[in-house]
């Protein structure tokens, strides 16, 4: 007892002192974690230099959800509240860097511009074309209308619950509207303020008139770069470096990381599905034993549809005409990812009549009353040949005209009021199958019908019970064991990718992901593994496992690329061909230098890979030359030559160009520029996108919302 009591008093102190421990890291981790308080990491981003908190994030998505909901009568998915939360982040963006811009300007709405939208002389189009607020007799909006309705929001609301609910709803939905009123005019001022002041001037519409119309006869060398292999073209990491530091802004770049993974898929083995069939075979003698088969396939299936009225022009694939006798169990049969038991509950009659034909449709070539008769005979004769054994199939693959001659004709199963009179009247008139006596005409033309099916109005009702093919809990378990075993005690990709080829597993790469990004390659939706790249990895760690769904996934991360320009190292195979072409284009016209004589004697000294052709319609506006491909550079410089001058040998798209201007029409002055200062007008008239776009541009936009999202 003494040495209980010793050991309870120290105890004691210990318990203390791990108590005390642990409220330290707990306070520690508030303070230097994610969301610390102390390290102001409790905001989502910037914008425009103002700093976004995670509340009025929050305060934005919640605001999109409840009009989600307002307007679809649900709580958003988990796909829409994606959605949802980029729209909250646009808002923001509209509140804190555009509208910014609308102030600087002096753009503004004011009350009575609203009132104005809503009943005055410039009612905004949404208004107008609602229903409420139109004749039904006319169509025509009347404003009368908008006002009655706003006057009930200003009266007592009704006393019924159900209507108070309504008429607070529908209120709500004003007041949203109302609301965004006034700055979808802000927008549209301060749009049409910059649009409207662009101008085109005179001298802009001349040069786009001599753009199009002056006209240049040319002849040019051209000599290809494939004309030099690549194994002579050899690229230096100075040839690299040189061009990379001239076309550096290229490469400007957003914060990305790349990583590597494996996946370990999640998929039911041999064992499961013949657990399913097992049960499915259960479930056929339940079912046939039965007395209330809705109720039965309701509680038991995994499908959307256990208990369903059909006819001939709706049964499922796999019913079959001889299955449909009351009280027929069938299956269990695999159908696509599943199985199923069906049960044909009850056979009853219809007021609505199916059939199921087929037909081959010969048109008339006009409406003239030769051309019909032409049709007619043609139909007829090859009713004949039918008639004498021949394939209907075979025929309609041959002669008809619609989309059912490559399915031999077949219609399949259609009701009554599905097709034209004539043509329906033949079909539901006939008493039994095969091929009517003579054609049918309707508007469309001339039909040779076989009936497969004649009518009938037989009505079945089927309970179908459905299991969905999937992993059992042993074999997730399974796949997760195996992923956790290839993630433990793993660090570094070298490391990673050995083990990988060890376990005979595929690694796969995704390159370039951004912070805002959803999906990775082949997985698909994984939010998951982004949140981790930016939140928590680092350059050669492995990831814990992520679970996907349909299967785990353990990542390592390869690379990391801050925000600014990407490093010459992770660009060289995407420059390498530019270069390469570079090198080519100095070895070719180091050849060409110094080549005397027409164009075809200096072709004929360089060799059977220079060519010379000619163009006699070449305008300044094209893009492209004959042979050489789009190079609107060359078709400038072909253009700053005069009359008999030639240029020296040029770098083009495509290969080296020397060109010679043979001769250049140059359009004489207009009277008038209005023809083409129009267009030039309205494409700037239409750059609305483009102003939203620049003010985000230059917002400074910090998005760090892949902490929490």
């Amino acid at each position: 007892m003494a040495l209980i009591g010793t050991l309870r008093n120290k105890m004691g102190t210990w318990v203390v002192v791990f108590v005390f421990v642990a409220i330290a890291c707990f306070i520690l981790n508030d303070l230097l974690g994610n969301n610390s308080v102390l390290f102001n990491n409790n905001n989502v981003g910037e914008i425009a230099g103002t700093t976004i908190s995670l509340e009025e994030y929050q305060a934005a998505i919640q605001e999109r959800e409840a009009n989600y909901i307002l307007n679809f009568g649900r709580k958003p998915g988990d796909r829409e509240m994606t959605t949802l939360r980029q729209q909250a982040w646009e808002m923001l963006i509209l509140r804190h860097a555009i509208q910014k811009q609308y102030t600087k300007v002096g753009v503004a709405v004011t009350l009575d511009e609203v009132e104005d939208m809503i009943w005055g002389k410039n009612v905004d189009e949404n208004i107008k074309s609602t229903p409420l607020f139109t004749n039904p007799q006319t169509g025509a909006f009347e404003k009368a209308r908008v006002v009655r309705y706003l006057n009930e929001f200003n009266s007592p609301p009704p006393a019924d619950p159900q209507s108070q609910a309504m008429w607070q709803e529908q209120r709500t939905r004003w007041e949203i509207f109302q609301r965004d009123l006034g700055p979808g005019r802000e927008r549209i001022k301060y749009e049409n303020l910059i649009l409207k002041s662009n101008y085109v001037t005179t001298a802009e519409a001349e040069r786009e008139y001599h753009n199009q119309t002056d006209v240049a006869e040319v002849k040019y060398l051209y000599v290809p770069y494939y004309a030099v292999s690549d194994s002579v073209a050899e690229v230096t990491d100075a040839d690299l470096k040189s061009y990379y530091d001239k076309n550096k802004e290229k490469y400007k770049t957003d914060a990305t990381r790349d990583l590597k993974f494996v996946s370990f898929p999640v998929t039911a083995s041999s064992a499961d599905t013949l657990a399913i069939v097992d049960e499915m075979k259960r479930i056929a003698t339940e079912l046939t034993q039965t007395q209330d088969d809705s109720a039965y396939a309701a509680s038991n299936t995994d499908g959307q549809a256990p208990y369903t009225k059909y006819n001939g022009g709706n049964l499922p694939a796999f019913i079959k005409s001889e299955d449909l006798k009351a009280g027929n169990v069938i299956g269990p049969f695999l159908d696509g990812t599943s199985y199923k038991v069906a049960k044909v509950s009850k056979v009853t009659k219809d007021t609505v009549y199916s059939a199921r034909a087929s037909h081959i449709l010969i048109k008339w070539d006009n409406e003239t009353d030769a051309a019909k008769k032409a049709a007619k005979e043609k139909a007829r004769n090859i009713l004949k040949d039918i008639k004498g054994g021949a394939s209907f199939a075979e025929k309609a693959r041959e002669f008809g005209t619609d989309g059912t001659a490559q399915q031999g004709g077949d219609l399949g199963w259609f009701t009554t009021g599905r097709m034209v009179k004539p043509f329906e009247d033949a079909v539901f008139g006939a008493t039994k199958t095969g091929v009517l006596n003579d054609v049918v005409e309707t508007a469309f033309g001339y039909h040779i019908i076989s009936i497969t099916n004649t009518k009938n109005n037989d009505a079945y009702y089927l309970a179908v019970v459905e299991r969905s093919i999937t992993p059992s809990d042993a074999t997730t378990n399974e796949a997760y064991r195996k992923a956790e075993s290839f993630a433990s005690d793993l660090s570094g990709t070298d490391e990673f990718t050995a083990r990988a080829n060890e376990q005979g597993l595929q690694v796969q790469e995704a390159k370039g992901l951004g912070a805002g990004d959803r999906r990775v390659t082949t997985l698909g939706d994984a939010r998951q593994i982004i949140q981790w790249l930016f939140r928590d990895a680092s350059e050669g760690k492995v990831s814990d496992v992520f679970d996907l769904q349909d299967e785990y996934v353990v990542a390592v991360m390869t690379n990391e690329t801050s925000e600014g320009y990407r490093p010459l190292d992770l660009v060289k195979e995407e420059i390498t061909p530019q270069v390469r072409k570079e090198v080519k284009s100095k070895a070719i016209i180091e050849k060409l230098k110094g080549a005397t004589g027409t164009l075809e004697e200096i072709a004929q000294s360089y060799g059977s890979d220079a060519n010379v052709y000619t163009s006699s319609d070449l305008k300044l506006s094209a893009n492209s030359l004959p042979s050489a491909g789009f190079d609107p550079a060359a078709i400038g410089v072909a253009f700053s030559l005069e009359n008999g001058k030639r240029s020296a040998p040029i770098s083009g798209e495509s290969g080296v160009l020397i060109i010679e201007m043979q001769n250049k029409t140059i359009a004489p002055a207009a009277t008038d520029y209005t023809a083409y200062k129009q267009p030039i007008q309205q494409k700037l008239q239409n750059n609305s996108y483009n102003i939203g776009e620049a003010i985000k541009e230059n917002a400074d936009i910090v998005d760090k919302r892949y902490k929490f999202y």
